[in-house]
């Protein structure tokens, strides 16, 4: 892409630096991520809120700490158990210096997560039943709150306790000077949780709801008499914001420590204010839990200790160790978390700025983003950008075809509800009678279905860590201008300008106001790309022709999974397909199935079957090895556990040499089963499956291709590494096991089934292709075409874009003679 594109808003750095307050910490943010990240190079990370990345330095710190000393077990009392037992006491004490918080008012007990965090306290609290006379415990959350938090009505509601769930306009609208008219000696236990900043939107809410809530001056706390206690859920806040318990004493704060220094993960605490802590009931107890107890008798005495109380079983306690070496790495990089807040939010002011003015070339605009404010200071917005890219018709682009096309660019973003229903449904407008149809047109939390009737199922999620810099804003705003813009490009003036003057605002601070340069954002040659009309110049035009002959000019099996094609002319079909096509697959050393997503070197492998001996060949720069032993394994395709054989070490050997990692070679059980995946709306596909993705045949059309190549011609701002590709380049990336030469580009999005001589296929769905369609099959390199060039034909709509179908086939027999084939719409 020619970098003019956006040459208004790509500015010198000393301009720059006008733009993101105290942005790199003292300008050593570059030599901060030369030293400490440089696995991220050509990457741009922008999951933070996910997970943020750990520096280099922690990993070394932590090993050479491990190498010298030796940790044992803390409950026992040998000297290698005492260090380990100061130690982690020690780690206690810092975690609550860095809320700001003393061991004399608060208690870490250590979890695996926050969701654990979570879990402990719901089990812990002493919910009171409802009753005829009494209105028992009540829990409430606000809305725009994590699964795990509203997870928590599923243990209270067994116990009869009741459930209210508030919006945040309730809350702040409803709140009343003082608690009305009921008896203080009413000691009820209720549970009001909230999230310090939405993990969707990056909202912050009130840190002084925490005091509101205890003292029963807002809404719910006002309207129901008792003891009024507060979960803050402070996982997504801290992050990137200092949290002080002084200020906000909520009486539980859980926490998982990887959201803040990326490393170590599976450890979260649940911090507990003192006098909370005693209101606790503890039913399980594990090692280390009790004073004393008898085997025989239900005689238990709690320890006193609330962390120990509270952790049953050893901790993590390597994990805890490693805990000081991120504290020092974090306050050595940044200065500390007021810092991070300032550098973060500058970032996602900036690119909120951009994203939120830039439009089509019809001005209609390009992002619908999803944020209550306008990101006007980092005490009200986190650094989180939530929103949902739109076609020049105003028409939402789903989610994951956002994501596929910025793995292309190896861009990292979030993209679902993020384990936020709530505020998923309130922002995207979604009902709840329409949230039960979308499940049963088969969308479910995590999955690819990001647009049912048309409406989004979900967004996309950019978030900053401490490390990510200006040019990781850059190349986000380049991608979205490139792939999802009709040119030329243009930028909202009146609203860039009304964002320039309000300026992010911070209370007690000196920050200034983030500038912007506008007008005009476009390419040099200004050229769109073609019309409907002009594309039948192509040979683009409506296929309304019933039963005619088309020529099936190749066939490919590909026998190992994401290694090179097999060119056959005459094949067996077997039940699974083309004979022995996605037979087997490399794992790693772990087990994992490897892909050209992971290991583009795989393409370079050529596989070969050889049908007089059953016997597969491997070979690469002219070396060959056939496999000969066997044994049972399991491993998973796509989501799918399957049984499969191991095929020895010479064939092992030979891979772990080639790829530089290593590997294994296995095959699918012969006698193992693998069904079709059933399609949102449809029924489960009849077939069985091999190790395909998702059923037995992939086609490509030969006039579709062209048309692609007359596309890509058309894009004059193709880089230097996006050269044009001769048609058999683009047809063997897209791995296809049946080539035809078509009368029309894409008339096979209308087709129902074919016919190769006897053999009947009949059409299971469409492809949803990911960005291994850029890898070339010759030489293992990545581009961006052919997906660049058909996002943009097709609107951004990748899961569409190629002449390609899922085929099942009924009959036993498949020739390259036969060259004529019959289609049926």
């Amino acid at each position: 892409m020619d970098n003019r594109i956006l040459q208004h808003i790509t500015c010198s750095t000393e301009q720059n630096l006008k733009y993101i307050n105290q942005y790199g910490y003292g300008g050593k943010l570059e030599d901060v991520i030369e030293e400490e990240f440089t696995r991220i190079k050509g990457l741009t990370y922008l999951d933070h809120a996910g997970s943020t990345l750990y520096p280099e330095t922690v990993l070394r710190e932590y090993t050479q700490d491990l190498s010298r000393n030796v940790y044992g077990n803390p409950h026992s009392h040998n000297p290698s158990s005492r260090l380990t037992h100061d130690t982690v006491e020690r780690v206690r004490f810092r975690v609550l210096q860095h809320f700001n918080a003393t061991p004399e008012e608060y208690s870490v007990i250590f979890t695996s997560g926050c969701t654990d965090a979570l879990k402990l306290a719901a089990e812990s609290f002493p919910w009171s039943p409802q009753s005829e006379s009494e209105a028992g415990s009540r829990f409430s959350y606000l809305v725009d709150s994590h699964t795990s938090v509203v997870g928590i009505r599923g243990l209270t509601s067994e116990r009869g306790v009741a459930t209210l769930p508030v919006s945040p306009q309730e809350v702040e609208n409803k709140a009343k000077d003082e608690a009305q008219g009921e008896s203080v000696s009413c000691q009820t236990p209720h549970l009001f949780s909230y999230p310090a900043q939405s993990n969707f939107s990056g909202k912050k809410y009130p840190l002084s709801h925490v005091k509101g809530i205890q003292a029963r001056h807002l809404y719910p706390a006002c309207d129901h008499p008792g003891r009024w206690f507060v979960l803050l859920d402070a996982a997504s806040y801290v992050s990137c914001s200092p949290l002080n318990l002084q200020e906000c004493p909520a009486d539980f704060i859980p926490i998982s420590f990887y959201k803040i220094f990326g490393f170590p993960t599976g450890l979260g605490a649940l911090l507990v204010r003192n006098d909370a802590a005693k209101i606790l009931k503890k039913t399980y107890f594990g090692g280390g839990t009790a004073a004393a107890y008898l085997s025989g008798e239900d005689y238990y005495v709690q320890a006193a200790n609330i962390s120990d109380r509270f952790e049953d079983g050893t901790v993590s306690f390597l994990d805890v160790i490693a805990l000081n070496h991120s504290f020092e790495a974090l306050h050595r990089i940044t200065g500390g978390m007021h810092n991070i807040q300032q550098h973060t939010f500058g970032l996602a002011r900036y690119t909120y700025m951009l994203l939120s003015s830039l439009c089509h070339g019809n001005g209609q605009p390009v992002a619908r983003i999803y944020t209550e404010g306008q990101f006007e200071s980092p005490v009200t917005q986190g650094a989180i950008l939530n929103f949902n890219l739109m076609d020049s018709h105003g028409k939402i682009i789903g989610y994951s075809q956002v994501d596929r096309m910025a793995a292309l660019y190896n861009i990292h973003v979030r993209t679902g509800c993020f384990c936020n229903t709530g505020a998923c449904q309130s922002f995207l407008g979604i009902t709840n009678e329409q949230m039960k149809r979308n499940l049963q047109a088969g969308h479910v939390c995590g999955d690819n279905i990001d647009l049912v009737d048309g409406q989004p199922t979900g967004s996309v999620r950019v978030s900053f860590g401490y490390m990510s810099t200006f040019d990781d804003c850059q190349k986000f705003l380049h991608f979205v201008a490139e792939c999802f813009v009709e040119k030329p490009v243009r930028v909202n003036k009146e609203k860039l300008e009304k964002l320039k003057k309000t300026g992010p605002r911070s209370q007690g601070s000196n920050e200034e106001s983030v500038e912007m340069s506008s007008g005009e954002i476009s390419r040099a040659d200004k050229k769109e790309r073609p019309s409907e009309a002009s594309l039948k110049g192509f040979g683009y035009g409506d296929f309304s022709s019933h039963g005619e002959d088309y020529t099936l000019t190749n066939i490919y099996i590909y026998p190992i999974k994401s290694c090179g094609a097999f060119e056959v002319h005459d094949w067996p079909v077997g039940p699974l397909g083309l004979l022995y096509d996605r037979g087997w697959m490399v794992e790693n050393g772990n087990g994992v199935c490897l892909s050209q997503k992971r290991e583009p070197r795989l393409c370079l492998i050529r596989p070969q079957v050889h049908l007089p001996s059953n016997k597969l060949l491997l070979q690469a720069s002219g070396r060959e090895v056939s496999h000969t032993s066997f044994r049972v394994c399991q491993s998973k395709v796509c989501g799918d556990r399957v049984e499969t054989v191991d095929c020895g070490d010479e064939a092992a050997a030979w891979l772990s040499e080639f790829l530089g990692q290593p590997c294994r070679l296995i095959r699918q059980s012969p006698d193992f089963t693998r069904d079709g995946k059933k399609r949102p709306g449809g029924d489960a596909a009849s077939s069985s499956l091999s190790l395909v993705n998702e059923a037995q045949y992939l086609m490509i059309n030969r006039a579709s291709v062209e048309l692609i190549q007359k596309l890509m011609s058309s894009r004059q701002d193709s880089s230097e590494d996006d050269q044009l590709l001769d048609s058999q380049n683009v047809i063997s990336r897209f791995r296809a096991n049946l080539v035809i030469a078509g009368k029309e580009p894409f008339e096979e999005d209308n087709w129902s089934h074919l016919i190769i001589g006897n053999t009947r296929f009949v059409v299971a769905g469409q492809c949803r292709r990911c960005h291994m369609v850029g890898i070339d099959q010759d030489t293992g390199t990545k581009s961006k075409e052919p997906l660049t060039t058909l996002s943009a034909y097709r609107g951004g709509k990748v899961s569409r874009l190629r002449g390609e179908r899922h085929f099942q086939s009924r009959y036993r027999s498949l020739s390259i003679e036969t060259s004529t084939l019959t289609i049926k719409k």
